[in-house]
């Protein structure tokens, strides 16, 4: 195992026998197998846990448990805990996603302020095929069929080479000690479904069904090695830039095939989702000016090219807003609060204070400058109405008019604030997570 380990290592360039390398270990059998391999090939390492405080006494040994190992064999060691559950919520993110944010940042806090080269995090072969299964039932692009980086910047996952079976047996072996986690067996967790039912009803197929996987994923990277080096090319045919802009020539585009994968490509790095992508092709034959925004860029339709500049060199200024910000200052003061709706709730009928159905709203939220053209479906009716009109019919004053701020999701006026939120936006009898924003200050 220490040998094959070694070669791993050495094969993937992760990292160098001198480097000093902080490892995650949560205590479990695969983080503990990881320290061992590590501890005999004598590299410089220091421990660092994470105490997410979900399992309750059994998060506490877990913490325990790690600190006296480091104790053990005298390792620097490193702890935090976190509010995990109460994180989530705030964010409206899930638990496991809230720990996953939470413990990278936490990691590469303490690897740049103690000076470790990298960060080790114990993903084995099995978590590979797992990930694979859960991305082919949630849907992905190629790059999520390729399976989990050895190295991601200073990230190192230098278990990769081993299935779950072969660590369990180095441990075993050497009669090293491991904590078993409980919620690990739990089936309501997509990743125990797969591995406890799913994987081994595949395997009544195909008893090498692991091997396999494994393979299939190693000719997915190939793919995906080929698939990347002719974006590039098709870019270079596509892409020119003037004047500090990026243009996208819509004739060399409309002959692009697939379109949407190429254009997807070729917008990510500008930040734009697949969702604003197929609406992007479904403007490619509509009138110019259509407009869409991405939390550092905004995409013009012209009638020759779509023009992609970055939103601090507009003189329009647009602001965005992701789906973890409490508090917006400037130009507008916002505060942004999330939960969920229950049978006490009611309506807060205040015209700083929007309400909005939080599944319903794509983020980044774009705050602007309203103008001309713009329409929104006013709270209470069925047809849209041109934003211009709204303000006639308000009795605004001009003054009040240039004044006026409005926030887009999508591409789609949620709330021109302080006036009216959108009617495809409000709260409803099947709404289940609320938005809440309040307005506190209009510069």
């Amino acid at each position: 195992m220490q040998s094959d380990f070694q070669i791993f290592i050495d094969s993937n360039k992760l990292c160098n026998n001198t480097d000093r390398i902080l490892l995650g270990i949560s205590g479990g059998i695969d983080s503990i197998c990881m320290f061992h391999l590590f501890r005999q090939l004598e590299f410089p390492i220091g421990i660092a846990h994470c105490n997410f405080q979900l399992r309750g006494d059994e998060s506490e040994q877990d913490e325990i448990f790690v600190r006296n190992l480091a104790n053990e064999y005298d390792i620097p060691f490193f702890a935090t805990r976190f509010e995990t559950k109460e994180i989530a919520e705030d964010k409206g993110i899930s638990i496991q996603m809230a720990a996953r944010d939470l413990r990278y940042d936490w990691f590469e806090e303490i690897r740049s302020k103690y000076d470790y080269n990298y960060i080790a995090i114990a993903h084995n072969k099995d978590d590979v095929i797992e990930t694979f299964l859960i991305n082919l039932t949630r849907g992905s692009g190629i790059k999520g069929f390729t399976g989990i980086k050895s190295k991601s910047g200073k990230i190192i996952r230098p278990l990769l080479f081993a299935s779950r079976n072969v660590i369990v047996e180095y441990l075993n072996k050497n009669n090293f000690e491991y904590r078993e986690d409980s919620s690990n067996s739990a089936v309501k967790y997509s990743r125990n479904l797969i591995r406890h039912e799913i994987i081994p009803l595949f395997e009544k197929i195909n008893p090498n069904f692991r091997e396999t996987i494994i393979e299939n994923i190693s000719r997915l990277k190939d793919a995906e090695t080929i698939y990347i080096d002719n974006v590039h090319k098709t870019r270079e045919s596509v892409v020119r830039e003037e004047n500090q802009k990026i243009l996208l020539n819509l004739e060399k585009l409309k002959q692009l095939y697939p379109l949407s994968n190429f254009l997807y490509e070729i917008l990510k790095p500008f930040g734009f989702s697949g969702s604003q992508v197929t609406d992007i092709i479904e403007s490619l034959d509509g009138i110019s000016g259509k407009q869409f925004i991405s939390p550092t860029y905004r995409l013009i339709k012209d009638r020759t090219d779509l023009i992609i500049e970055e939103i601090s060199s507009i003189n329009e200024k647009y602001y965005s807003i992701d789906i973890d910000t409490e508090r917006f200052e400037f130009p507008v003061k916002l505060n942004f609060s999330k939960f969920e709706l229950n049978k006490d709730f009611e309506i807060i009928k205040d015209s700083q204070i929007g309400l909005f159905d939080l599944d319903k709203i794509e983020f980044p939220i774009v705050l602007r400058k309203w103008k001309k053209g713009d329409y929104f479906m006013p709270l209470g009716m069925k047809n849209l109405k041109k934003v211009s009109d709204f303000f006639i019919d308000s009795k605004l004053s001009l003054s009040d008019k240039e004044n006026a701020w409005i926030l887009e999701s999508g591409n789609k006026i949620i709330w021109i604030l302080g006036y009216r939120i959108d009617e495809r936006f409000k709260v409803t009898d099947i709404t289940k997570n609320i938005l809440k924003i309040e307005l506190l200050r209009v510069q």
